[in-house]
């Protein structure tokens, strides 16, 4: 497992419970860990997991941090703003639209958008997990443009082939292909092992 920093970011777009469930699996797995969440990614966190602070976070992520560094989104001027610190890349989880326009635009208003505008010119990995449904021509063309630059997109959106039995089994089939792009051998779902009916692949 890499020794470098995962810089992981949480926005706001409705889906906190993915970017809750992927920072308690790197914990507990102690990949080191830089945390940062934007003010409208605190109110998702209260509004949809009733977490309200740090202290909360910590708690619902198995309240071991040892490999987790928070950091303030209002610091422009914090490491995660610089090139010159290695990291492992970056995830924004969830990612709004308004972030996805930020990275495009290539604005920097806050340490999430500085950080992902510097993984990209270091030519790190970038992985946005959007959850908008559905989307606008400006949200596609922004996309587009992330991509373009050397961006992972992949959509908050849950398979069900692994016969999902609660909400967390949804939750964890995006967590689990973030973990796989991000090169982490970390195993939370069963993986399409073929079979079935052949004709499925051309429906």
């Amino acid at each position: 497992m890499s020794q470098l920093p995962v810089i992981l970011a949480l926005t706001g777009a409705s889906g906190a419970p993915y970017g809750v469930r992927l920072l308690e699996v790197l914990a507990m797995h102690h990949a080191p860990t830089w945390l940062m969440i934007s003010t409208h990614g605190w109110r998702l966190l209260t509004e949809e997991c009733g977490i309200k602070d740090d202290r909360e976070l910590k708690q619902a992520t198995g309240g071991d941090w040892t490999s987790v560094r928070a950091f303030d989104d209002k610091d422009r001027g914090a490491e995660p703003a610089s090139g010159s610190a290695k990291t492992a890349g970056m995830v924004i989880c969830p990612c709004s639209m308004g972030t996805v326009a930020a990275i495009a635009q290539g604005t920097s208003r806050s340490l999430i958008e500085r950080a992902a505008d510097v993984v990209l010119k270091e030519r790190r990995r970038l992985i946005l997990v959007p959850r908008e449904t559905p989307l606008s021509l400006i949200h596609l063309r922004n996309l587009t443009l992330t991509t373009e630059a050397g961006a992972i997109v992949l959509p908050a959106a849950p398979g069900f082939y692994h016969k999902p039995q609660q909400v967390r089994d949804l939750v964890d089939f995006v967590v689990q292909r973030v973990l796989d792009h991000l090169g982490l051998e970390i195993a939370l779902v069963k993986r399409w092992g073929g079979g079935g009916d052949p004709r499925a692949a051309a429906l």
